[in-house]
């Protein structure tokens, strides 16, 4: 395969799993240069996640562009220091890896800056190093790194980043990221991670063992019910975020808002229990969320 071929193969590994996300990456609505813009930094913020939950595709190839040598490939530390410096190349040179070519000339064009993603390599570091988190305010300044840079980017790609709706987006962003904890409960707990805080399990009598039930017993439900509150307070917080900008990218980010409302809809409607697998909300009540949070309502 030539160097060519194995960079067109790391990009599309990538890039392809952009339809399987909860929440639109760059719908077709858009204007063309939104879409490349919100591809080449959805390309990036997926890759930085793959490297830190291992699932990078088979043989070592990203590891290796980015000058990893092969026997610590399977090193997700060493990896991610690798893919910083990269990124770093990105703003002063140029980079090693096709997905951080690709997200140079967006860089440049929208005049986006390290810090967010630099935070969501900080979260993927720190997901190697913390597996429980003890309180609720610990776990939001997680999703301080792992979700609300994403908002961030968006809204600078847009040309619409305003303080008041940088603190809504950081809302929903957090938002989300709570209600994908919810869905991936037992999936977490594979890769010996717990994204519910460590108080509330107490406070609900759910020990670690509980989560590795085939399904929920009662106090698991009622502190799985308890964190789905949270969330759609969070997405609620932030839905005004919708209704202060116009046109096409209010669809998007309503898309956005109505898919983490449609997913705490489909983990209530599982009676709470996400052991099994996670809760999904069907098309039909996607769109039934879309259309409420276009028109303001709860």
């Amino acid at each position: 395969m030539t160097g060519t071929d194995t960079a067109t193969a790391l990009e599309r590994a990538t890039l392809d799993k952009a339809a399987r996300e909860n929440f639109p990456v760059a719908p077709f609505f858009l204007p063309r240069a939104w879409r490349t813009d919100l591809m080449a930094v959805y390309g990036f913020a997926r890759l930085v996640d793959d490297i830190g939950d291992g699932d990078l595709a088979p043989g070592g190839a990203d590891a290796r562009v980015l000058g990893v040598p092969p026997e610590r490939a399977g090193d997700r530390l060493a990896v991610l220091d690798a893919f910083e410096a990269d990124l770093r190349r990105v703003f002063d040179g140029t980079p090693h890896h096709p997905l951080l070519r690709r997200l140079q000339p967006t860089v440049r064009r929208r005049g986006l800056t390290p810090e967010p993603f630099l935070g969501l390599i900080a979260a993927n570091r720190q997901d190697q190093l913390v597996t429980r988190y003890e309180t609720y305010d610990d776990l939001r300044a997680y999703c301080e790194l792992s979700a609300n840079p994403v908002g961030r980017l968006v809204l600078a790609v847009t040309g619409t980043a305003t303080p008041e709706r940088i603190r809504r987006s950081d809302a929903v962003c957090t938002g989300l990221q709570i209600v994908e904890h919810l869905q991936d409960v037992a999936e977490d707990l594979g890769r010996d991670r717990i994204y519910l805080p460590a108080q509330d399990m107490k406070r609900f009598h759910v020990q670690e063992s509980d989560l590795a039930a085939p399904s929920a017993g009662a106090s698991v439900r009622a502190l799985v019910a308890f964190e789905a509150r949270r969330a759609r307070d969070l997405l609620n917080e932030g839905a005004p975020l919708v209704g202060s900008v116009h046109g096409r990218l209010k669809l998007l980010l309503a898309g956005f808002v109505a898919g983490g409302k449609a997913a705490v809809r489909a983990i209530a409607a599982a009676d709470f229990d996400v052991l099994p697998g996670p809760p999904k909300p069907g098309k039909l009540q996607l769109l039934r969320e879309a259309g409420t949070t276009l028109r303001g309502e709860g």
